[in-house]
């Protein structure tokens, strides 16, 4: 029955509660067997949770629509009281953080019912889009072992990917729901920016550029979870324009006649714009003819403002910007100081990067970032939806993005490369979504992106269901 459950998805599984098929405690325990089995080759759970989510289990739960499924968090977002938190970094897992609070995501999931049994692997501070902290060691892609899960997200989605859970909570700064979605072959909203609130402690992460979710193996599960997690809290200092209705009623439903504009062109790190990887051009080929086959108009198509030499410089700067707050943040929260040798790298190169800007050269970037991004919203005056590659090409064997000792900064050049396609979206703070739609000769997961208008998710949801229908998705990684 385990490997039976490990194949359903968060609704299927909340229907054998329901039901009265299985207890929450039965199908919690069932999880935390599946993590037991599967995670010493994944390495996707380091915070186990068990005795604690058993605990939970066997009480009274809420009666929302996921009583009893089991879910697992990122370390790295949102709080959950009395459980590790340590965010990638080394220094935390030292001194043994414990998070003090739910954040007020985690109280709408335990609301919901979902019983959390452990929190998943994250790449410091969640900066590179692979998930291979010095702190927890590297998650390993279900699908190839030498692999990377992607990241920021990886752990979650490997564990989703492999079966332990249904679905797991994961956040998005540049990619970092999508891109692993894309590498464990799994379903990756990234929300409109202030769709999900990020308080009680954090008003937003670097203007925005962050927002939470999750990772999912099916379309109406994202649905579901995006209707426990949307909606404004007090405190929060901006919020996304509420639907006409709950996004569960949008699968399924008609999506219209769109139209679709597709491209696997990117921009590189040193300014050139070359296709992605042929495996990830074959996946947007196909979908573009699947697309067209479902009675939608598609065309090739070009967004410049996407394309213009200084998008990754003025991105980087302020992603470096945000890494020094975060170490500056976490000295205040700690009261110690953070230096070179508590953090990798990377991290600390960031930082000193981050410090060195002056406050008016980030409002600058910001202010160009911001114009760009009302060129990119022309786009839209002619189309419905943009169609891209997730990810520039196939998920890399681990140790890829390892900085060089002598230029650590050199990595996130890489990672650019790799996911040139979905940070643009986090600075216009519009809707994407990963779907697992082709594979690989040796069986690697490819996703393909689309991208909404803003505040477009029900339009997503419809036509990711759509695709959903008429090619159903495969999880053939399950291994828990």
């Amino acid at each position: 029955m385990s490997d039976q459950i490990a194949r359903m998805d968060a609704t299927a599984q909340a229907a054998l509660i329901a039901s009265n098929e299985m207890s929450p405690a039965e199908l919690v325990e069932s999880a935390i067997r599946r993590i037991e089995r599967a995670n010493p080759n994944i390495n996707a759970v380091i915070h186990p949770l068990f005795d604690k989510a058993m605990d939970t289990a066997g009480g009274e739960l809420p009666d929302g629509p996921f009583r009893g499924v089991p879910i697992l968090l990122k370390d790295l977002g949102p709080f959950s009281q009395g459980d590790p938190w340590h965010g990638g970094m080394g220094v935390l897992k030292k001194l043994g953080f414990i998070a003090p609070f739910d954040s007020y995501l985690v109280k709408k999931l335990r609301r919901a019912g979902f019983v959390i049994v452990g929190k998943t692997n994250t790449p410091e501070l969640g900066i590179l889009p692979t998930t291979e902290p010095r702190a927890h060691g590297a998650t390993r892609n279900p699908y190839d072992l030498t692999r990377t899960a992607g990241g920021s997200s990886g752990g979650s989605a490997a564990a989703v990917a492999a079966g332990m859970t249904p679905v797991a909570q994961a956040s998005d700064g540049g990619g970092s729901i999508r891109i692993p979605a894309s590498c464990c072959g799994l379903v990756g909203l990234k929300p409109t920016r202030g769709r999900v609130s990020m308080g009680p402690s954090i008003g937003d992460v670097n203007h925005g550029i962050v927002v939470e979710h999750a990772v999912t193996r099916s379309v109406r599960d994202t649905a579901a979870l995006l209707d426990v997690l949307a909606g404004p809290m007090p405190g929060d200092p901006y919020y996304a324009p509420p639907p006409l209705r709950r996004y569960a009623e949008e699968v399924d439903a008609a999506p219209g006649r769109l139209r679709v504009g597709f491209t696997t062109r990117r921009l590189t790190p040193d300014g050139r714009v070359t296709d992605a990887e042929p495996d990830c051009v074959a996946a947007v080929e196909r979908t573009a003819a699947l697309l067209g086959e479902l009675g939608h108009e598609v065309s090739e198509a070009r967004i410049d403002a996407l394309f213009a030499p200084e998008y990754v410089p003025r991105f980087i700067a302020i992603w470096a910007a945000g890494v020094a707050a975060g170490v500056t943040g976490w000295e205040e929260v700690l009261n110690i100081k953070i230096g070179a040798a508590d953090v990798e790298p990377l991290t600390w190169a960031l930082t000193e990067m981050g410090n060195a800007v002056p406050s008016s050269t980030f409002l600058r970037n910001w202010t160009w970032m911001q114009v760009n991004a009302r060129q990119v919203q022309r786009f839209w005056k002619d189309h419905d939806l943009l169609l891209t590659p997730t990810v520039a090409e196939p998920p890399p064997q681990l140790g890829t993005f390892l900085e060089p000792p002598d230029n650590p900064i050199q990595s996130l050049f890489r990672a650019a490369l790799f996911a040139p396609f979905t940070p643009g979206w986090n600075v216009t703070g519009q809707p994407a979504i990963s779907l697992p739609l082709h594979r690989t000769e040796s069986g690697l997961p490819i996703g393909v992106q689309l991208v909404g208008a803003y505040a477009r998710e029900d339009l997503l949801i419809r036509i990711a269901s759509q695709i959903e229908e008429a090619v159903p998705f495969s999880h053939a990684a399950t291994m828990a």
